[in-house]
């Protein structure tokens, strides 16, 4: 399983894109794969090729309207590890032993 951690705008269209992020996260969040929304970005939590899938399906949309489009990702994989987008956040919490602020 793995994490992917991605961040899609279009360029050249104005100081606020919320009308094109809102687009890709209807596709992310009809499309099956678990995922939490951030303030800077969404994280993915899948087989590869069905994250990668989702953040295609986004581009694909994007691209209808949009000439230029910034992406960035970050992937982590980790064999046979599953539930991280929680448990990630949990075992820093028990390290501190208290809870932090998260976007959940």
């Amino acid at each position: 399983m793995v994490l992917l951690e991605f961040s899609m705008s279009p360029l050249g269209k104005g100081e606020s894109v919320s009308k094109y992020v809102s687009r890709s996260l209807d596709i992310i969040d009809k499309s099956g794969v678990d995922y939490r929304l951030n303030p800077m970005g969404t994280v993915l939590e899948g087989e590869w090729d069905d994250v990668l899938g989702v953040v295609k399906q986004c581009y694909e949309r994007m691209k209808e309207d949009c000439p230029r489009i910034s992406c960035v990702m970050k992937v982590d994989y980790r064999q046979g590890h599953t539930g991280r987008l929680a448990g990630k956040v949990a075992s820093v919490e028990k390290q501190l032993n208290r809870s932090l602020k998260t976007s959940s």
